[in-house]
């Protein structure tokens, strides 16, 4: 049995595969399988999949029901105790198995590992802003705790034991967006996670990256799921009311008064600073004043939301 499986959902990626394959292929650490699922490619994907003469690789062709069903399907087929996600136009260092090996021996009652993520762009590369520093090369950190700047975990930088899925689930089908961190809140409830203070992998953003529900303010996560939870997980709460800071200032700055509402009224005010209190009561022109400014400076008036 091998001791990864790398779970590579793929629609229409035809343009970014084959490197997102070899930088798994030419991985230092050699013992994993590859599960590729094609969502009903209508493109050079599969050809391009199929050109890879490697055993290791296991390609599975359904129909097209999105990246979650997807995922869901692809840990479904895994021979392994622990699953790597990828996603198809995304790609790693050569040796991020190996180092995510290295932290499961050191932390082998740990469930879930990530390594330290940057963004790919055209002509540059910018590391991800963590809300955290650390020193050391393997730290065990809380998620909802670490996840207040930029996601501690994401689907391209992260490896879990197969096993958590009977206590977590897997990725709810249902949602329109926000599936990750929906799961990824799951094994926050009931896991740490242990960070790889090295960037090892890479998020490549490109124009397919962002389509009409990454923008459809409707189709974004409501939080409503974990009410109970937040009473219990003043963590999480946090967490999420910082989104929802986020969700309300996009609803404003859209002219969607009713989910304005709907964000503002589930936060908690004492978890916004007083900057972001006062921005909550801004008008719409104020606000893209504000936004005009900070983008000059190359600062933030608000985070991208889960």
């Amino acid at each position: 049995m091998p001791f990864f499986t790398v779970v590579i959902p793929v629609f229409n990626k035809a343009s970014f595969i084959e490197r997102t394959l070899n930088s798994v292929i030419h991985q230092s650490f050699k013992d994993f399988e590859i599960i590729i699922i094609d969502d009903g490619s209508t493109d050079e994907s599969l050809n391009i999949i199929n050109s890879f003469n490697d055993p290791r690789i296991t390609i599975f062709s359904v129909e097209n029901k999105g990246v979650s069903a997807s995922r869901n399907h692809g840990i479904s087929k895994a021979n392994t105790n622990y699953i790597a996600l990828l996603d198809a136009d995304d790609f790693w260092e050569p040796n991020f198995l190996e180092t995510i090996k290295l932290a499961i021996s050191a932390y082998p009652d740990e469930s879930i590992f990530t390594t330290a993520l940057a963004h790919k762009f055209d002509n540059k590369v910018i590391a991800s802003d963590y809300n955290f520093s650390v020193n050391s090369q393997f730290t065990v950190l809380n998620y909802f705790r670490n996840s207040l700047k930029h996601q501690l975990l994401t689907s391209s930088s992260m490896v879990f034991k197969t096993s958590i899925i009977e206590i977590t689930g897997l990725f709810d089908t249902n949602l329109e967006s926000g599936e990750d961190t929906d799961l990824w809140i799951r094994f926050g409830l009931h896991y740490d996670v242990v960070f790889i203070n090295k960037i090892l992998a890479y998020y490549n953003h490109n124009n397919n990256s962002l389509s009409k529900s990454n923008l459809d303010l409707n189709a974004k996560p409501k939080f409503d799921k974990y009410l109970s939870e937040e009473k219990e997980n003043k963590d999480l709460k946090k967490l999420l009311d910082k989104n929802r800071f986020s969700l309300a200032i996009l609803s404003k700055l859209h002219n969607n008064k009713s989910l304005f509402e709907f964000y503002k009224n589930s936060l908690a005010i004492e978890n916004l600073n007083l900057k972001q209190r006062l921005l909550l009561q801004c008008p719409k022109q104020i606000l893209q004043l504000f936004l005009k400014l900070k983008s000059l400076n190359g600062t933030k008036l608000y985070h991208k939301p889960l």
